[in-house]
């Protein structure tokens, strides 16, 4: 079955609000409206979404890892081909801003956290409540005028995603003990995904161990690389040296063994990824 993907003035639509004033710009203040859809199964995006709410509502958003923070008003983004889906409950309240990806796209590509596809919340200090709030409001009220500056509110959008940037750093800094808990979770899960398996079918993804923490796979990434100073890629990348390192020094298997054990779907990819990470062959690294 294909999956509808929804333009800007088609989720309007299928969200109940109007007010529309063009097809590739809308900003939605939920408390002006009263018959919101309140229950969807997963739909699909063409365009950038940002959205603030207050406290103590759920909507499009995962709480997975943030139960302590319901105190808090929350902010997520969405980019283009970015699934939703959501079950809420009245009142509705809170802004969400809508943008066309060719107004965002060259602002957007430097920020990894609107691809958090599984809508890993951004929880607001205080002050960064009232930072990120007062933003979406300026645009809000800029985009009520009869004659709206489109380029003014891209403008607060951009201010908007670079605030946010700093924010999500300070969050898994604030957060570092129950990050720490997913970091020890991925050493864990690397290693069990080799030990587990005599010949491992291809390399494991990053994707894979950050569905395994209930967490995107670009959340997982910054999360990574925040804590470590590596990327998920490279740790996958370093432990497959280590234990290719291991079986050629430790045992007589054949290079080619080798390669399949660890998932290489062709020897000649091992020999150029080991010499690529080493800056010998395989068979120099055994006769040393």
């Amino acid at each position: 079955m294909t999956t509808k993907i929804l333009s800007i003035p088609e989720f309007s639509r299928y969200l109940n609000v109007d007010g529309l004033k063009s097809d590739d710009l809308h900003i939605v203040n939920f408390e002006e409206y009263h018959d919101i859809r309140l229950k969807s199964e997963p739909v699909t995006i063409d365009f950038y979404l940002l959205a603030i709410k207050p406290p103590m509502e759920t909507g499009f958003v995962s709480y997975e890892l943030l139960e302590d923070q319901s105190d808090s008003s929350y902010m997520y983004a969405d980019c283009p081909q970015n699934t939703l889906e959501w079950e809420i409950a009245p009142p509705f309240s809170g802004l969400c801003i809508m943008v066309s990806a060719r107004y965002l796209e060259k602002y957007a590509k430097d920020y990894s956290f609107v691809h958090y596809n599984n809508h890993e919340a951004l929880f607001l200090t205080k002050e960064e409540e009232t930072i990120l709030w007062d933003l979406f409001r300026k645009a809000d009220h800029e985009f009520k005028k009869e004659n709206y500056s489109r380029t003014v509110i891209i403008s607060y959008v951009n201010l908007i995603l670079t605030y946010v940037k700093e924010f999500y750093d300070r969050q898994f800094d604030t957060r570092r003990t129950i990050y720490h808990k997913v970091i020890d979770e991925f050493y864990n899960n690397l290693e069990n995904y080799f030990r587990e398996n005599e010949n491992v079918a291809g390399l494991p993804s990053v994707a894979y161990f950050a569905q395994k923490s209930n967490l995107s796979a670009n959340y997982f990434g910054d999360l990574t690389k925040h804590f470590t100073g590596k990327s998920p890629i490279d740790h996958i990348h370093d432990y497959v040296i280590k234990l290719a390192k291991d079986r050629l020094k430790n045992t007589t298997l054949s290079v080619s063994e080798i390669s399949y054990s660890l998932g290489f779907d062709y020897p000649n990819y091992f020999a150029r990824f080991f010499r690529k990470k080493t800056g010998l062959s395989p068979k120099v690294f055994r006769n040393q």
